[in-house]
């Protein structure tokens, strides 16, 4: 368990404050969480900005026809970047979509500041946006860790993401009275083009032991894979892929169907106020929501997605959204009014962009490059915005042909929920299987035992441990996680306290107590394996001789 305090720099030593985090680790995840941070505020500019558009000329029924159309343009995308996948460097293909997004910015400027019509257009832009250059960063992302740290690390990469989706709500809302909506759309478009220079930089500063490995025949297998349908191939020839798909599909057809009840009942609200005031307070009721939403996604994501991992694991946080969604909207189907929707919605969606966006990219870690970025980004893209295709559908039959209430949307999403959950723990047995496979994983050792200490009574305890204790057979050289405690189980007296990130036991010794104090360490890796060693802290002032009693052989576990 090679992870020595002090070869920690300043940023990872702050970055061990929430996950564990070795030596060399730091830049490479500053470096990625700032990419996704840019890439999410760019996205929220956007989406606040499509939102104006299109519900002030459209009504809620064309915004969910829009979000259909997004699907149909993704179906011709996904072979094309299959195509290019094939042919060209990881990091060169994703620098050539970034200017390819970059320059359609400059159209839109143009075309808004003629006064062309551009809602629907612009929306379908949006959602093409969203889901293609966050999938491709999160497959480049899969693609460079390995299982064990990219579980220890995404959750602080997607903090990153989610402070810049916290920014980029606040950036529309400062900069709009001041440069118009389609200067502050030019920034984010300048901003979006200047994410290039992280790639391979971030790319480079990843170590060795922290980087993904592939067998020898992984760049003949994705050099060869040769079909017209690309990543939909790739995902249709994988069962674990075909669940995560069906997942995709439900989890954007509820979540769409919930925005749309939420923006019917924007409209309806809006309209109260006449036209005049109508944009103006779509724009502030989406503007609260968007920030509300994406602060608690920030606060859940900081402080609870990794400790969540811990706790559950990757496959106990995958039945996490559909059980909130179950019970949301199981809520709003006996009492449908807007303050409850609306704060359903935003639980829901901080959830979803915090626990469920972080572990909807861990579980294609154990995958092959070819399923990361073909069979990934096909799911992101075309299959998520099936789930609005679907979802379209659903909108149009309920309203026109079945007659469906708010209430009844809200009783569909709930069944919806009911088989998410179940295909939810379908998914967390094969990554369980397929993560221990990949891994080779083994439980930490003890190295060697950790000798007696000396503190005698009244005096002033710092004792910190050597680094080669405990060893990690696991081939990726995973980081544990240290506790202490007393042998018989009892958490550590109060006058003793172990600080795990430097291995170190700080206390001040009280005059009366016991000749010694029975500890146990234990070592505790990503997986949950762990391994126990036990020593005395003997408090007796005569000398530092310890009785020979206490040298008896220790038990390891």
């Amino acid at each position: 368990m090679k992870n020595k305090p002090e070869n920690l720099n300043f940023c990872e030593h702050c970055l061990s404050i929430f996950t564990k985090i070795r030596p060399g680790e730091g830049w490479a995840v500053i470096l990625f969480s700032m990419y996704a941070m840019v890439l999410m505020l760019c996205y929220y500019v956007f989406k606040t900005l499509r939102e104006t558009l299109i519900l002030t000329s459209f009504s809620a029924e064309v915004r969910s026809y829009a979000m259909a159309a997004i699907a149909l343009v993704l179906f011709f995308i996904i072979p094309l970047y299959g195509m290019l996948f094939r042919c060209t460097r990881k990091v060169q293909l994703i620098q050539w979509i970034t200017f390819f997004f970059s320059s359609n910015i400059i159209i839109f400027y143009f075309m808004g500041r003629a006064g062309m019509e551009l809602g629907f257009v612009y929306y379908v832009w949006v959602g093409v946006y969203g889901v293609m250059m966050i999938a491709q960063f999160w497959a480049f992302a899969a693609d460079c860790f390995s299982v064990n740290s990219g579980q220890r690390l995404f959750p602080v990469i997607m903090a990153g993401q989610a402070l810049g989706a916290v920014i980029g709500t606040q950036m529309f809302s400062f900069l709009l009275p001041f440069m118009g909506p389609f200067n502050v759309l030019l920034v984010a478009g300048i901003l979006l083009a200047a994410t290039t220079i992280f790639v391979s930089a971030a790319y480079r500063l990843i170590p060795a032991e922290s980087a993904a490995v592939y067998a020898d025949d992984t760049e003949t297998e994705c050099s060869q894979f040769d079909h017209f349908m690309g990543g939909l191939a790739v995902v249709m020839r994988s069962r674990y892929l075909v669940l995560i798909a069906v997942v995709a599909v439900l989890l954007n057809w509820i979540n769409s169907t919930g925005e749309f009840i939420f923006a019917d009942f924007v409209s309806t609200r809006a309209a109260a106020g006449g036209e005049q005031e109508k944009s103006s307070i779509i724009a502030a009721l989406y503007g609260d929501y968007f920030t509300a939403t994406t602060i608690l996604g920030f606060i859940i994501q900081v402080f609870l997605v990794s400790r969540i991992y811990r706790w559950i694991g990757i496959s106990g946080a995958l039945l996490i959204l559909p059980v909130i969604a179950m019970l949301g909207y199981g809520m709003v189907v006996f009492l449908p009014i807007f303050s409850l929707i609306w704060l359903v919605k935003i639980i829901e969606n901080a959830a979803d962009y915090s626990i469920m966006n972080t572990t909807r990219q861990a579980i294609y870690l154990p995958l092959t490059q070819i399923e990361k970025y073909e069979g990934k980004t096909a799911i992101d893209t075309f299959f998520w915005r099936v789930g609005d295709l679907v979802q379209a559908g659903a909108i149009y039959a309920g309203l026109n042909w079945f007659g469906f209430s708010i209430t009844q949307f809200a009783l569909v999403n709930m069944g919806l929920a009911a088989v998410w959950i179940w295909l939810a723990v379908l998914i967390g047995r094969r990554y369980r299987n397929m993560a221990a496979a990949n891994q080779d994983n083994g439980p930490p050792m003890v190295n060697r035992p950790i000798p007696d200490v000396h503190a005698p009574a009244g005096s002033v305890l710092r004792h910190v441990l050597a680094d080669d204790h405990f060893t990690n057979p696991d081939p990726n050289h995973d980081v544990c996680r240290l506790s202490a405690r007393q042998s018989d189980g009892n958490e550590l007296p109060e006058w003793l306290t172990f600080d795990a990130i430097y291995r170190t036991f700080y206390g001040q010794v009280p005059e009366h107590i016991g000749p010694t104090s029975h500890i146990e360490l234990t070592a505790t890796d990503s997986e949950g394996s762990s391994v126990s060693t036990r020593f005395y802290f003997h408090h007796s002032k005569q000398g530092h001789a310890l009785n020979k009693q206490s040298r008896r052989k220790r038990t390891g576990y």
